[in-house]
C-alpha cells in the first residue's frame, strides 16, 4: 500500500505575514531566497524594497501597515499579495518533490485572484477552500492556466449576486516573457455536509472542474459550518451539533470522487477508520500546530501542550467571536482574547481588513465594514449593533498568535489561539508536561499502521 502526503499553507491573510517578516529583517534570509526565484525580478525588488528592514525594525516600534485590500486593488498591493502566495509555496516546495496546497477562506474574496495566481507561479498543486460556497474557484484555476483574465464576482450586501466582478489579467501583473506556462492545480472544496458537496460537484454548478473535497466536522480548529437548526445553545453558548451536522460517508462515497476527512482524526486508528469508510485520507491541523516546527509562538504552544498533556484543555466553540459570522473554535488560555478581561481592554480598531464584509452603498458602490471595528464606525456604515456584541478582531489577533503583532500606542495586540477539539494524541507523543515533538514524529505516529508493512518504526515518545 503506497503512502502518500501533501503539505498545505495556509494562505490566508499571507500578504501581511510576508511583509510583517521583511520588517523583522528577513530572520534566516529564507525569504531572500524564494524572493530571488521569483520570475519577474523587477517587480520582486519592488515588493522587496517597499517592506524589507536591514537588521529588522526597532523593538517596541510598530509595523508599517499595509494598504486595506479593496473591491479595486491598488498595483502595489496586488503585487505584494502575488509574491507572498508565490514565496509561501515555493519555500514550502524547496527541497522535496512532494505535492503542496495553499488554503484560502471563500469568506476573504477580494485578494482573492492575486493570490492564486502567486501561488499557481510557484507551482502550487492544489488549492482548498472552505467557509463558504467556493463554486468560482475552478474558472480562475482554468483562465489562469490558459494565462487569460480570470474574474471573480465579490458576495456584496444589498447588491444582486453578479453585480461587481473583480477582474485579474496575469499579464497585467507578470508579463508573458517572464512566466512559464501555469500548470492547473487541483482544487479541493472543504465543505461540512453532503448536499454542499454533492452540489459543487455537479458542473453546472461550478464555473470548472472540482477535484475532491475536505469534508469537516465540526470539532476541527478554526472557522467551522453552523449546525443545520441554529437555533440551539449549550450551557456555554456554543452551538449544538446534532445527526444532520454528521456527514454521510456512504453517501460521499456514492459521489465517486476522492474525499478526505478532518476533524478529531488525529490517531492511526482513525485514520484506519476513515480509508475503510472510503476516504482518500485524512487532514490533520492541530497535531502539526502544536509540533516543534510550527509557527504558533512558543509559550503559547507550551502552554497549550501543557493543558492538553494535563488534560485540563478548554476549546470553546465560540459563535460570535469570528467577525464571519462562523463559529470558531478558541483555546482557552489567560493572557489572550479568550479571557474577557484582555478582549474588554484592548481597543477595538480595524487596521488589518481581511474579514470585513461588502455592502453596496447609496451611491452605487462597494464599500467595507467589519462588526470587529469600532461600534460606532460600524453603526454609521449601516450595520446593526447586536452584530458586534461579542466580535473579537481575528486579523491582528492571529497575527500575535505567530508573533506578529502589531504594537499600539495602548499596547501590543492580544492573541487567540484556534485548536480542534480532541488532543488526545498529545499522550502518545510526549511523556511529561515539558514534551516536545517534531512534524516527523507527528507523521511516522499518524501513519504507523501503513508504514509497518515497510519495515518502518513506529514513533516513540519524546522528552525534553
Amino acid at each position: 500500500m503506497g503512502v502518500k502526503s501533501m503539505g498545505v499553507v495556509s494562505g490566508t491573510g499571507i500578504a501581511l505575514v510576508v511583509a510583517r517578516r521583511l520588517q523583522e529583517g528577513d530572520i534566516g534570509g529564507h525569504l531572500r531566497n524564494a524572493f530571488d526565484a521569483f520570475p519577474y525580478p523587477e517587480m520582486a525588488e519592488r515588493v522587496w524594497d517597499a517592506w524589507y528592514i536591514e537588521g529588522g525594525k526597532r523593538e517596541g516600534k510598530p509595523y508599517k501597515p499595509i494598504p486595506m485590500v479593496n473591491f479595486k486593488l491598488r498595483p502595489d498591493v496586488a503585487e505584494l499579495i502575488v509574491c507572498a502566495n508565490f514565496v509561501e509555496v515555493w519555500l514550502a516546495k524547496e527541497g522535496h518533490s512532494g505535492p503542496i496546497g495553499i488554503n484560502y477562506l471563500e469568506k476573504i474574496q477580494a485578494p482573492r485572484l492575486p493570490e492564486i495566481l502567486g501561488a499557481m507561479i510557484a507551482g502550487v498543486d492544489v488549492v482548498l477552500m472552505g467557509a463558504g460556497i467556493p463554486h468560482q474557484v475552478p474558472g480562475v484555476l482554468d483562465s489562469f492556466a490558459a494565462y487569460k483574465p480570470a474574474s471573480y464576482y465579490l458576495d456584496v450586501e444589498g447588491a444582486e449576486s453578479r453585480e461587481f466582478a473583480m477582474v485579474l489579467d496575469p499579464a497585467s501583473i507578470v508579463p508573458e516573457r517572464f512566466i512559464e506556462r501555469l500548470s492547473r492545480p487541483a482544487f479541493f472544496a472543504i465543505a461540512s455536509t453532503n448536499v454542499l458537496a454533492q452540489y459543487l460537484s455537479d458542473p453546472r454548478r461550478t464555473t470548472g472542474r472540482v477535484d475532491g473535497f475536505i469534508m469537516e466536522g465540526p470539532t476541527a480548529g478554526g472557522h467551522n459550518a453552523p449546525p443545520r437548526d441554529r437555533s440551539k445553545f449549550n450551557e456555554r453558548g456554543e452551538p449544538v451539533y446534532g445527526e444532520k451536522d454528521v456527514v454521510d460517508l456512504r453517501k460521499m462515497r456514492q459521489l465517486g470522487m476522492p474525499f478526505w476527512v478532518a476533524g478529531s482524526y488525529a490517531h492511526p486508528e482513525k485514520l484506519v477508520e476513515a480509508l475503510a469508510e472510503g476516504a482518500t485520507g485524512c487532514q490533520f491541523g492541530s497535531i502539526f500546530a502544536l509540533c516543534q516546527e510550527s509557527g504558533l509562538r512558543d509559550d503559547l504552544k507550551r502552554e497549550t501542550k501543557r493543558l492538553a498533556f494535563s488534560r485540563q484543555l478548554d476549546v470553546v466553540a465560540d459563535p460570535k467571536s469570528s467577525p464571519s459570522g462562523f463559529p470558531f473554535n478558541v483555546v482557552q488560555l489567560s493572557g489572550t482574547m479568550s479571557d474577557p478581561n484582555v478582549t474588554e481592554s484592548r481597543t477595538r480598531i480595524c487596521d488589518i481588513g481581511y474579514l470585513r464584509h461588502a455592502y453596496k452603498t447609496d451611491r452605487g458602490t462597494v464599500a467595507f465594514r467589519c462588526p470587529s471595528e469600532p461600534v460606532d464606525t460600524f453603526v454609521n456604515r449601516g450595520g446593526k449593533i447586536e452584530d458586534t456584541v461579542g466580535r473579537q478582531c481575528l486579523c491582528n489577533g492571529l497575527m500575535a498568535t505567530v508573533g506578529l503583532g502589531q504594537q499600539h500606542k495602548w499596547g501590543q495586540e492580544p492573541p487567540i489561539v484556534t485548536l480542534g477539539r480532541n488532543t488526545d494524541f498529545i499522550h502518545d507523543l510526549i511523556d511529561n508536561e515539558q514534551g516536545c515533538y517534531s512534524a516527523m514524529d507527528a507523521l511516522l505516529y499518524l501513519l504507523q499502521e501503513q508504514l509497518q508493512t515497510v519495515g518502518v518504526r513506529a514513533v516513540s515518545k519524546s522528552r525534553v
